[in-house]
């Protein structure tokens, strides 16, 4: 893989009906209906808005086989009416129902992590090897016969391994990771290949981006590893609604469109499934548009692990780099207003050539040819200027530089001037590609002067400048690469919304948390419960609990896998009645709808983890 030129994977192509995916073919996007599998009517009119919105697969739940059969009437009916868009079944816990689905539907996917192992019960189980390849012999015996149907239907499937269900069975074997991740998905493929099936795609998701893309970073190689070239399917699951939600997406998903992997994208948002369409489409013809691109000559620097990346080794300056999270710059140009959120305030904010007035707590840059020495302002100098910056005595000083401006001169700065903190920017239509490759140099030279990320844009829609911006970060956070973000926008947006996408990144890459984070599902069929209403009421009293992570999960497929991660859960166990967790531990059931959200914030404050609003 090259890390600075892009261009696509190579994979099979798979037949889905007649919209095939992979191959030459482009990204395609997709969502699910959120409308009960049996209600024949909702669901062709949600799928048909769906189409219209420009999707180009929809998926329903299909929990028993009352569901799957009923995809035949589905099916009917939007054919009636002159859709043909392929349906995809989603299939947990029965491989009966997958079967039967497998007649209906132009796609079915199952989870390996409940196809055929026993539910999860989160206990720690010892296998020998001899039980262990039982195990797999079962599988074996169970999925080849639904491998024949399939065929038999031109039924395409999916093998959908989610962080938040992975077996008792992989986890006593790999634990919770993503080896454990890959394994699970690799198991299922084996026999695909034994079989000579080959209408398969595959997927690997998490609520957790870093996880998300660095565990499908390692199924891409396993399966080169093993001859296979399967279509990937990129999604981040519980990725939320609103702002949140879409930067959240663009992170995981962006960061592996960027290398060229992923051929059908799935945006998870808390809202009408139509709403996810465009963001998706937004988000594959950003990357994809870098195709052909002019020639970035980068080199990898031998200490570098794409499959498992650390933080760059960097030395701090003032508390820029080393061990300190990234720090966010922000722009006020021409004496803008220096109006902030104080929950999102920039570390450090630029003026240009306006010099700001004495006094404040703020951190200010100017440009070096107008600064003079004061305990909060810094100066930045272009490449032209690098003969005055041995004289400047400031100890902190940033350097606006191009990759291809990194020349040995500017080296030769670098390397005497550790305090030189640089800004990289790119005009290049791939940034990725040369703000990596800067960064690899410096590793390859030794150098450990820090590395902010100048992200420049021209965006009049805010969740364009968030999608691309998210985009174009995501891999350099997930490299780490990054000490600092600074984005700007010339569009009609003004520098909040540049700060507010900042701080939304990084703590979509976990990098730096500084809001509370909500990890919640998009709803589906299973959803027996108000989740857009509750997603809105928990935010309403928890928004400002800082650094807490509650999951909303609409039923039990992902509930408390993917809530391992939140400190609290809320999911849907029935129709109108919800159960709350503690990490993995259910600690109430059943609890009415219209009671559970006081219900978990009593939990929360019971925990000690609530504050009252300032």
């Amino acid at each position: 893989m090259d890390l600075f030129n892009y261009s696509r994977r190579e994979t099979t192509e798979v037949n889905i009906g007649d919209v095939p995916l992979g191959g030459s073919n482009p990204v395609r996007v997709q969502s699910m209906t959120n409308t009960s599998t049996m209600d024949t009517e909702a669901c062709a009119e949600q799928a048909k808005r769906i189409v219209e919105a420009g999707g180009e697969y929809v998926r329903l739940t299909t929990q028993g086989v009352r569901e799957a059969e009923n995809l035949r009437l589905i099916n009917a009916a939007l054919r009636a009416d002159g859709c043909m868009v392929p349906l995809v079944a989603d299939v947990h816990f029965n491989p009966h129902v997958a079967d039967v689905a497998a007649l209906y539907a132009e796609k079915v996917r199952i989870n390996p992590g409940n196809y055929v192992d026993a539910a999860r019960t989160f206990k720690q189980l010892d296998y020998t090897d001899e039980e262990y390849a039982q195990e797999l012999q079962k599988i074996r015996d169970r999925f080849v016969p639904f491998l024949r149907i399939c065929r038999e239907n031109h039924t395409a499937i999916r093998i959908g391994v989610n962080h938040g269900s992975l077996s008792d069975r992989i986890m006593s074997r790999y634990g919770d990771t993503p080896h454990g991740m890959v394994e699970s998905c690799m198991e299922f493929l084996r026999i695909c290949r034994d079989e000579h099936f080959t209408d398969v795609a595959v997927s690997i998701k998490s609520s957790n981006t870093v996880v998300m893309v660095k565990t499908v970073r390692l199924l891409a190689q396993a399966m080169e590893a093993e001859g296979m070239s399967f279509p990937l399917h990129l999604g981040v699951t519980e990725a939320g609604d609103g702002e949140d939600g879409r930067i959240k997406s663009a992170v995981g998903i962006g960061a592996l469109l960027a290398d060229g992997l992923g051929d059908t994208i799935r945006v998870s948002l808390s809202e009408a499934p139509e709403a996810e369409i465009p963001v998706a489409r937004k988000l594959a013809d950003y990357i994809t548009s870098r195709e052909g691109h002019p020639y970035i000559p980068g080199a990898v620097p031998p200490d570098f692990d794409y499959l498992n990346p650390s933080r760059r080794k960097t030395r701090a300056v003032r508390d820029i780099g080393g061990d300190n999270p990234p720090v966010v710059i922000s722009a006020r140009l021409g004496g803008e207003d220096m109006v902030f959120d104080p929950a999102l305030k920039p570390d450090y904010v630029y003026t240009g050539r306006h010099l700001p007035e004495k006094g404040g707590n703020m951190q200010y840059i100017v440009d070096a040819d107008v600064w003079t020495a004061r305990d909060n302002v810094w100066p930045a100098f272009k490449t032209d200027q690098l003969p005055f910056v041995a004289g400047c005595p400031a100890a902190l000083k940033f350097l606006f530089v191009t990759y291809m401006g990194l020349d040995d001169e500017v080296l030769a700065c670098l390397k005497y001037h550790p305090e030189v903190v640089l800004i990289a920017q790119s005009n290049h239509p791939n940034r990725l590609g040369e703000q990596r490759g800067l960064a690899m140099q410096l590793m390859t030279e030794g150098l450990e002067n820090p590395v902010v990320f100048f992200e420049h844009y021209a965006e009049d829609v805010a969740e364009d400048f968030q999608l691309k911006a998210a985009a174009d970060t995501g891999a350099l956070l997930v490299d780490g690469l990054t000490d600092g973000l600074f984005l700007f926008n010339q569009g009609k947006t003004d520098a909040r919304c540049a700060e507010s996408t900042a701080f939304g990144i990084l703590q979509a890459a976990r990098t730096r948390i500084s809001k509370t984070e909500y990890i919640s599902c998009p709803g589906c069929g299973r959803t027996l419960y108000d989740l857009p209403g509750t997603i809105a009421r928990i935010k309403a009293a928890t928004a400002h609990l800082k650094g807490l992570k509650i999951g909303i999960m609409g039923c039990i497929v992902n509930g408390p896998g993917e809530m391992a991660d939140a400190d609290y859960g809320y999911v849907g166990a029935g129709r109108g009645k919800v159960s709350l967790y503690k990490k993995k531990e259910c600690v109430a059931k059943n609890i009415p709808e219209e009671e559970a959200v006081e219900h978990l914030i009593a939990l929360i404050k019971a925990n000690g983890d609530y504050v009252e609003r300032d």
